[in-house]
């Protein structure tokens, strides 16, 4: 059951199989991929390294790691759907179809495995951390970065008028398609807990809140349209509603933002 009392709905609420979703992943990608190679960085990921991009989604991480890991490096790329990884990939990237909640972990173990906006939508991310943990190699690290949509709710956090009003509703229900799927709303938040919990050390965290930008509204945009169907289906939101919404991203007066991304990191004890 989810907080409001409905029944848990089965499925990823933003199907990768829609068009949209390769909008929404070249979106994501300019957003946050700066700011996910800062902290690997840091972490010293280098050539040689072999790394496991846990839900790649789009390609736009596993090139970045093959750019630094080098020749002599591996990357594993995996995903439920692996069609927006169609593109011509680095020789040292390997694509697999995977499903991280049924199917054995990867054979071997890895410098680093990281995994961006996966486990918040999997109903058994308890157990997938564990798997997760099992697969870094001693002295290696877990990145681990999702969403947390209760810690900032809103899409228009200067609400000032009709526009942002309507942003904010369309996002409320978004969020509660998400909690019918089983999303936990305040994950990112507990992620330095669960870490040490699953016994790694070195562990720290930081979130990122991009306020505004022109490829935000894009992302907003293409989510909208992804979860049309669900929106209205439901009752939640009316078609005008949504195309009115539409409408305002297309200006340049609609600051949208994404829900805070929390980064958190640890090391396996060597």
């Amino acid at each position: 059951m989810t907080s409001d009392g409905a029944a848990t709905e089965s499925g990823y609420l933003l199907d990768n199989r829609q068009r949209e979703a390769g909008q929404r992943f070249d979106a994501l990608a300019e957003i946050f991929d700066g700011w996910t190679f800062d902290h690997l960085d840091r972490l010293g990921l280098a050539e040689g390294w072999h790394c496991w991009e846990v839900g790649a989604g789009g390609p736009g991480v596993p090139a970045g790691l093959a750019q630094r890991v080098g020749p002599t490096g591996r990357v594993l790329a995996t995903d439920l759907d692996i069609s927006w990884l169609a593109d011509p990939l680095p020789a040292q990237v390997e694509v697999v179809r995977h499903d991280v909640v049924q199917d054995a972990p990867p054979a071997g173990s890895f410098d680093l495995v990281h995994a961006r906006l996966v486990l918040v939508h999997l109903a058994d991310r308890a157990e997938v951390l564990k798997r997760l943990v099992a697969a870094v190699r001693p002295g290696g690290w877990l990145v681990i970065e999702d969403a947390d949509p209760a810690l900032q709710p809103l899409a228009c956090p200067d609400q000032h008028g009709p526009a942002q009003e309507l942003a904010n509703r369309i996002r409320a229900a978004f969020r509660t398609l998400l909690a019918q799927r089983g999303v936990d709303l305040g994950y990112g938040r507990t992620l330095p807990r669960v870490l040490r919990e699953a016994g790694l050390v070195d562990v720290a965290a930081e979130g990122f809140f991009p306020l505004t930008s022109p490829v935000g509204r894009e992302l907003e945009a293409a989510t909208v349209r992804h979860i049309r169907a669900q929106l209205v289906g439901q009752g939640l939101i009316e078609e005008h509603e949504i195309d009115a919404h539409l409408a305002n991203l297309r200006g340049e007066g609609l600051d949208v933002t994404t829900a805070p991304l929390i980064t958190t990191w640890g090391r396996r004890p060597a």
